[in-house]
């Protein structure tokens, strides 16, 4: 499956959502290397990328973080902003330099808290996204840490 086609907000949202979302859009850019956010940290932002690569990793004790998937081209870095406690769940970084959409996270909640119509839709979009991530959460996780042969189905 190619998610960034699937997940795109290009084909995820209407028309007039995304022409109302990407009117409060500020373009940024991020250098190799450079961390987006830490696991904990106060989620106040996303970000759709529009070139480079972004790496999603979780914290393991004893060991290096895990990097659990790398996004890019019309993909979302960041789903915490939408659900309370706005905490990022994971850590993300530039693994290329990136150039991306920055969208404030407390307009954007307050724009579909006042349009349900568009609350929903941007909550299902980031409710896909969020489901198909903790899915390859999953699996990466099995991949790195599980005792060889335990990632089968259930």
């Amino acid at each position: 499956m190619n998610t960034s086609a699937t997940f795109s907000m290009l084909r995820a949202l209407p028309a007039e959502h995304r022409e109302r979302l990407m009117r409060i859009a500020r373009e940024v850019s991020f250098p190799q290397g450079t961390r987006l956010f830490e696991e904990g940290g106060r989620a106040d932002r996303f970000w759709i990328i529009r070139t480079g690569t972004v790496a999603l990793d979780m914290h393991v004790p004893g060991r290096r973080a895990a990097v659990i998937q790398t996004v890019g081209h019309n993909e979302l870095v960041g789903w915490s902003w939408l659900f309370t406690p706005h905490a990022w769940h994971m850590g993300a970084e530039a693994t290329t330099p990136v150039r991306a959409y920055e969208f404030d996270a407390t307009a954007v909640r307050a724009m579909c808290h006042d349009d349900p119509a568009l609350g929903l839709t941007v909550t299902q979009w980031v409710g896909d996204i969020l489901a198909h991530r903790l899915r390859s959460a999953r699996t990466r996780l099995l991949d790195l840490y599980a005792p060889y042969g335990s990632g089968g189905p259930r």
